[in-house]
């Protein structure tokens, strides 16, 4: 039985079928789409397929920062029940969600002065944030003190080695992620950017590489450079993607092929608080590594 309960937020990506059985509850987003307000709820009010054929149709997207008054309504019934509470937010890098959290337990710190609420800032997103808040659950199902878990979760979350690729740059550019300019000559020359998460959780392009294949071939390289134990990992491998799942299984099975002894690759889409910002045509891996570098 474990002895406190862990929760995260819905951009952390992966599934409610990975997150039910490991009984993480989780906090939902929301997103705005042609002046209607949707849930960020792993497809259930709005798949990500239809989210990016409406982006792609020219319908306008945008994510919005969650209330103090959606943290508390969301810690009070946990608290209530007696429950410590360890809650992983989607990394202040990208989000004001952080902060959000944190101005929420301390209200509720002074409600309920006999239980613990911790927050810890996850500086990863997407199955990023995913593949921290599984090894979590592991610590947890281990009856590891709330304390231990919050104080290695906080030591250790800078090595989720997060890399993404994108084959489409129209949205990058509409974020100011990529100039027009060398969008529309990036665009020509079928040049893949490709992202990493550094390590105060943003995201940075590091390199500009001409098509999708060397985009993926690179991905690897890459993790055998970072990872635990290269080519002998053996820890668990994250894919997430945004409407192009060919492209995702073509790097899962050149990451399996590398990386034999490394757990079931396990693929997820990328939800709409992410997704919103990459548009289609992303593709992210995730890997327990060295920690992240500028």
């Amino acid at each position: 039985m474990s002895n406190f309960v862990l929760s995260c937020c819905s951009p952390v990506d992966v599934s409610e079928e990975f997150l039910a059985p490991r009984h993480i509850p989780y906090l939902t987003f929301n997103y705005m789409l042609d002046n209607a307000w949707y849930k960020d709820d792993f497809g259930r009010s709005n798949t990500p397929h239809s989210l990016f054929e409406k982006m792609l149709a020219g319908a306008q997207a945008t994510t919005s920062q969650v209330s103090v008054g959606a943290y508390l309504d969301f810690w009070r019934p946990l608290l209530a029940a007696g429950n410590d509470v360890l809650h992983v937010t989607l990394s202040s890098g990208i989000s004001g969600t952080y902060q959000s959290a944190v101005n929420a337990a301390k209200i509720l710190a002074e409600e309920f002065p006999q239980q613990k609420l911790y927050v810890v800032d996850s500086l990863c997103a997407s199955a990023g944030y995913g593949l921290l808040v599984s090894k979590l659950a592991e610590l947890r199902d281990k009856n590891t003190p709330i304390d231990e878990v919050r104080d290695w979760a906080e030591t250790h979350n800078r090595e989720v080695q997060s890399w993404f690729f994108s084959s489409d740059l129209r949205f990058f550019i509409k974020g100011g992620r990529i100039s027009k300019t060398a969008g529309v000559v990036g665009g020509m020359l079928h040049i893949c950017p490709l992202m990493h998460v550094a390590p105060n959780g943003s995201l940075a392009i590091k390199e500009k590489i001409r098509t999708k294949k060397r985009a993926m071939k690179r991905v690897v390289s890459i993790m055998e450079e970072t990872c635990n134990d290269g080519l002998e990992y053996t820890g668990e491998l994250f894919i997430s993607h945004s409407d192009c799942l060919e492209d995702a299984q073509a790097t899962a099975e050149l990451l399996s092929q590398a990386f034999p002894k490394a757990q079931p690759i396990q693929i997820f889409e990328i939800g709409a608080t992410i997704g919103v910002h990459t548009g289609p045509g992303t593709v992210a891996v995730f890997w327990w590594g060295e920690p992240r570098k500028e």
